[in-house]
């Protein structure tokens, strides 16, 4: 069984109607320490250990805290209530996304840090959030929420023949109900108003609501091909949404006016891991490598790699979909034995094949479901069975070419491979005399699109270019 496990954007508490009078905590509280007479900052503390298993834990790093840290207390500083503090938490998830609990509690993954450029942008984000506490907006969200399908759906290896999980599992991920726009446009002044007052460039708003929407264009290359986690998963980034901000900012001031901070926020980030994590391996385009398992394999063109702690899901033209795991095994056990153990739905038994794989123990086997046809295939590689399992439409012919070119390719690692794996970092260097973005975006890593990233990290305009002394990011080992 899998479990899928999802979180949008603007995460909040789910609260009942009686809690429609009470507002953010006027005595917040830490994860440790819970006020038992405040129920909802108690509730809050009990969604934090959900909050930490949906987006990978939290991502530890001192600099990286001092400096989200000093924006939250310059917020703090101009809200509605100055006294108020916040507990922080930065989640290891390449996802862009920031959320608040009611009762103190911000979160920003090192996914939106690493493709924020200053200190202004960062607080624009967070400050949205704070505007939602603060105008109660989850707790007028909970009724909606009733209605929705939310986190802990449990879906079955062939989907036990539900037909609205194998939609989810091909085209999209479950995701919770959103904001009205009017909640969305209200947070959005709100929290300009905020880094405005706090001295920052209120123009960083509609800034990173571009730099979001050119990312979800880019997403495959960032390792977090999960847009369900992402920010603009529940805050939608129409063009009106971005010229409504600029207004707003222009309300407070003519461009130029406030803070970027920009030297501060760059200290901060430079080293913060890119993409994935070594726990989850590694996705370099269409190749998927783990270097602690000791195992990679490619998928074929056009296809677009989901690596999740679960599973690794590629989905391609024509949907279809291919399913990648792992399980611990004792003993030796007969691959067809195990391929016919009840973990597929729709098994085809006469299809159950007992073959080698270069050298190793393996079985392959088809399935059906409703409209689905599965190909299936197993290996015996030490003490781990690992699965391929590959989708299409009944009666596509793209399920056999997918299923072999992704089945063949799967090897091995070499020990020196295994050492030489390393997870992709945000580095800031300085733009030196002869530099271009030529030869800045050829270090670029984990994308053949590298002049596209560069940009699109940097925040780069069409046209744009790089001038001697420039800090700019890059991606690398």
């Amino acid at each position: 069984m899998l479990m899928l496990a999802f979180l949008s954007g603007c995460q909040v508490l789910n609260v009942t109607k009686e809690d429609a009078a009470l507002g953010p905590s006027s005595n917040p509280v830490t994860v440790d320490n819970v006020n038992k007479n405040d129920r909802l900052a108690k509730l809050s503390a009990e969604q934090h250990p959900r909050i930490l298993a949906t987006y990978g834990g939290e991502y530890k790093d001192a600099k990286l805290e001092r400096m989200v840290a000093k924006v939250v207390g310059n917020l703090t500083t101009v809200s509605d209530n100055p006294t108020h503090t916040y507990r922080i938490t930065i989640l290891n998830s390449p996802n862009i996304n920031a959320f608040a609990l009611p009762g103190g509690y911000l979160y920003v993954t090192r996914g939106l840090l690493a493709l924020a450029n200053d200190s202004a942008e960062l607080a624009a984000v967070i400050a949205h959030e704070m505007g939602h506490v603060i105008a109660n907006h989850g707790i007028e969200r909970q009724q909606r929420e009733q209605e929705a399908v939310i986190a802990g759906r449990v879906v079955s290896e062939v989907l036990q023949g539900d037909t609205a999980g194998q939609e989810a599992l091909i085209r999209g991920k479950l995701r919770m109900a959103q904001f009205s726009r009017n909640q969305e446009l209200q947070a959005d002044a709100i929290g300009i108003k905020m880094i405005g007052e706090a001295g920052y460039d209120p123009f960083a708003a509609p800034r990173f609501l571009q730099s979001m929407a050119s990312y979800a264009d880019f997403r495959n290359v960032s390792g977090a091909t999960d847009a369900s986690l992402d920010f603009l998963a529940s805050h939608p980034s129409a063009p009106q949404r971005i010229e409504l901000a600029r207004g707003h900012a222009r309300r407070i001031g003519a461009p130029g006016v406030g803070t970027t901070d920009r030297d501060s926020f760059l200290k901060g980030i430079d080293g913060i891991l890119y993409g994935d994590t070594p726990e989850e391996g590694y996705v370099r385009g269409r190749n998927f490598v783990h270097p602690l398992l000791g195992v990679s394999f490619t998928v074929p063109d056009g296809f677009t790699i989901d690596n999740s702690a679960d599973a690794v899901m590629a989905t391609g033209p024509g949907e279809v979909a291919i399913r990648f795991d792992g399980t611990q095994i004792s003993g030796n056990p007969s691959m067809t034995d195990y391929m016919r153990s009840g973990w597929v739905t729709g098994l085809d038994d006469a299809s159950v094949t007992a073959t080698t794989f270069n050298g190793m123990p393996a079985a392959s086997a088809k399935a059906k479901a409703d409209r689905w046809e599965f190909d299936i295939f197993v290996v015996n590689a030490g003490n781990r069975i690992y699965r391929f399992l590959t989708a299409a439409p009944a009666g596509s012919t793209a399920l056999m070419p997918a299923s072999q070119t992704v089945v063949q390719s799967f090897r091995l690692l070499t020990p020196e491979e295994k050492a030489a794996a390393k997870p992709l970092r945000i580095r800031v260097v300085t733009v030196k005399s002869g530099d271009t973005l030529s030869s800045l975006s050829s270090k670029i890593m984990g994308t053949d699109r590298k002049l596209d990233l560069f940009r699109l990290i940097n925040a780069m305009p069409p046209g744009g270019t790089v001038s001697v002394g420039d800090k700019v990011k890059l991606i690398s080992e």
